[in-house]
């Protein structure tokens, strides 16, 4: 197929998938006008309309110190999970509890032991400090190999990092592999489960890893706001381990958070209603993608996340390019995965204008 055949044939594959779909709405001028982010797993529906009155309610409490809604978030968050204050960490987005344990368990010549390609802030804050690098291979599933893993640990292992669902593939652990794994490995070094994706998991078979913690084991879990409750900007976060590990944690945060994002976090976690839209928005969004995908003839991993990792079958280096000049900001690069591309899951007319981007971007 040529360029001008394949141009054609995109435009009707677009056309007669967003035909099908009675959520997505003809694109506004504004919305063309502006790029589309579908390059950070941002949440293009949040905060809620809770949050917000609650954000801004919390402007008169901008002159006091953080301590009281923290302990309040702290607590909120304890109870969701069946433990207790002590074994919660609050944190300028997961991204610092993260930043901590790379610094924590990286320091004195520590070994850190995490997949490729994953998300990379434990990796990165470790190297900051000389930690001694492990990075295994996804599976040919691009799942974590977890027998590979195992097999790696040796005695200067401190920390084995687990982000389950995958950043950037969306793939998922079985349970019961990953329950094993945490169980022996943890006897040996923290294991760090990374769940920023948890409330977007819909495999029936899917549990956290909250319940070792419960049993007393050496596991820290992380979760964010900055997802499903969509305060990416406000950076709130959480880290769930023995009381010990979070001690360690808060003692080497550089700060605290702010109010704001606090009170927002603190309404949205009790926002169900809020949350089950988003999560009805992502699921239709990944199926229309995945539609999009199957009509291109296009590979995709399916997804428990909010963004589908699919193959385009050329370099990513000029994918982007191609299509952020018709308004789409896509994931970068991910080696060895170099002609793959991470797609956010947006708003309905965001993933209008990425099914009408995408033939000529493929064509470029």
């Amino acid at each position: 197929m040529n360029r001008r055949e394949l141009l054609q044939a995109g435009a009707f594959i677009a056309g007669g998938l967003l035909a099908g779909c009675g959520t997505l709405a003809p694109m506004s001028a504004r919305s063309r006008a502006t790029p589309a982010r579908l390059l950070f797993n941002e949440n293009p529906y949040g905060p809620s309309p809770v949050a917000r009155k609650a954000m801004t309610a919390a402007f008169d409490e901008g002159n006091l110190y953080t301590s009281l809604p923290t302990n309040e978030l702290r607590s909120l968050v304890a109870e969701s999970v069946g433990l207790t204050p002590d074994h919660i960490a609050i944190g300028a987005g997961s991204s610092e509890i993260l930043s901590v344990a790379g610094l924590l368990y990286g320091k004195d010549g520590g070994e850190i032991i995490a997949a490729h390609p994953t998300f990379e802030q434990i990796v990165e804050y470790g190297q900051t400090i000389g930690a001694t690098i492990q990075s295994v291979p996804l599976d040919a599933t691009m799942k974590h190999d977890l027998a590979e893993m195992h097999r790696r640990i040796s005695g200067k292992t401190t920390l084995v990092y687990i982000c389950n669902p995958n950043n950037p593939t969306g793939t998922l652990v079985s349970s019961d592999a990953l329950h094993s794994f945490c169980e022996d490995v943890s006897k040996r070094a923290l294991v760090f489960v990374d769940e920023a994706y948890h409330e977007y998991v819909e495999d029936p078979g899917y549990r956290t890893m909250v319940d070792l913690v419960k049993q007393g084991q050496n596991i820290i879990v992380s979760r964010t706001a900055s997802k499903i409750h969509g305060l990416a900007g406000l950076r709130i976060g959480f880290g769930i381990g023995q009381p010990e590990t979070i001690k360690k944690l808060d003692r080497a945060m550089t700060g605290s958070v702010n109010v704001v994002g606090l009170r927002g976090a603190i309404a949205s976690y009790r926002d169900k209603e809020f949350q089950n839209f988003c999560l009805t928005k992502n699921r239709e969004g990944k199926q229309f993608l995945y539609r999009l995908f199957e009509q291109h003839r296009l590979d995709y991993v399916p997804s428990d996340a909010n963004f589908v990792f699919f193959r385009i079958g050329t370099s990513i280096e000029n994918f982007r390019p191609a299509m952020q000049e018709r308004g789409i900001l896509v994931g970068r690069p991910f080696p060895p995965y170099t002609d793959w591309c991470r797609v956010s899951i947006g708003t309905d007319e965001q993933l209008r204008q990425f099914a009408e981007a995408l033939p000529a971007a493929l064509a470029a």
